[in-house]
């Protein structure tokens, strides 16, 4: 019940900043803050909770990205169609991806999720209705009542999809789907043994991450009016996405949303006062200095000085 009241209260903040006369570079800097909230979310489902390391993160935000353009371009569909949309077909690519890598293990899975970015960037340029490598410039729709801009909807409709993502992977993790994942990154063997479902559970986690990862993705083309392969399927994305659980914690469904918070606004900080380039090393750094001196990420760091304190 606590979890609920809390997310009632997110969302109520969301929407109060957003109707309020706040700088409007506060909100494209929130947006992607929120973004990395899913996409680690996201992640930590099958990355966390099963052990089985996704690089390919890039490929199904890039994918619900396009799966938004191209109902809009045809359509005219509006943003919640587009985001059930990419949802959708990102959760069947998650499937196909599972049903062809997940009896892969350890560097092999990753690997194989690595050549999906590739495969499916590949698809895009050579795709001329969505811009091919060139990209494609969009126009955005009329905001929708009661937003005065259509960043602020974004936000607003970002925040929504960060408590989606949240309480998906909090109930994954308090059930029975979330044991059986544990078993399975604790051993395997052991796991199929004990007549944990495996293959299905893996599948699942695997569909899921996509859907989450596919939605973050679809209002990426109206946030930048402009969308291409190149930056859509960039791996910062996959390399990010896979750190900030790290940093924040894989254990917990509270890690990502941590590591999502600190890591996204030191690289917006880090963007506005120095430069973006740097945000791949800050993402580094930052990586490198939890995985020597708390792997368990700042969750864990906090439990060991609760201990230590007490």
């Amino acid at each position: 019940m606590t979890y609920w009241i809390g997310a009632l209260v997110v969302l109520a903040a969301a929407l109060g900043a957003a109707l309020s006369g706040m700088n409007e570079y506060f909100f494209y800097a929130a947006f992607v803050v929120l973004q990395f909230v899913v996409l680690a979310t996201a992640w930590n489902i099958l990355g966390g909770y099963a052990g089985y390391v996704n690089f390919g993160t890039a490929a199904f935000f890039a994918i619900g990205a396009y799966t938004a353009v191209v109902l809009f371009k045809w359509l005219g569909a509006p943003l919640a169609v587009q985001i059930v949309a990419a949802a959708l077909v990102s959760g069947l690519l998650g499937f196909g991806v599972g049903m062809l890598t997940l009896r892969l293990r350890g560097i092999f899975f990753a690997i194989a999720t690595v050549a999906v970015i590739f495969i499916m960037e590949t698809m895009m340029v050579n795709w001329r209705y969505v811009g091919g490598a060139t990209g494609l410039q969009l126009l955005r729709p009329d905001v929708i009542a009661p937003f005065d801009s259509y960043t602020r909807m974004l936000f607003a409709v970002m925040a929504l999809l960060a408590v989606i993502a949240v309480s998906v992977a909090r109930y994954v993790q308090t059930s029975w789907i979330g044991r059986g994942l544990r078993a399975i990154r604790d051993s395997e063997e052991a796991a199929e043994c004990s007549g944990v479902p495996t293959l299905k559970l893996k599948l699942f986690a695997c569909t899921v991450s996509g859907a989450l990862m596919g939605a973050a993705g679809a209002p990426m083309p109206m946030y930048l009016s402009f969308i291409e392969p190149a930056s859509s399927f960039n791996l910062s994305y996959s390399v990010s996405a896979l750190a900030m659980p790290m940093i924040g914690g894989t254990a917990h469904w509270l890690g990502p949303i941590i590591g999502a918070l600190l890591l996204g606004s030191i690289q917006q900080i880090v963007t506005v006062t120095i430069s973006n380039e740097i945000n791949v090393l800050v993402v580094g750094v930052l990586l490198v200095l939890f995985v020597v001196l708390a792997p368990d990420g700042v969750i864990g760091l906090f439990k060991r000085w609760t201990r230590y304190f007490k």
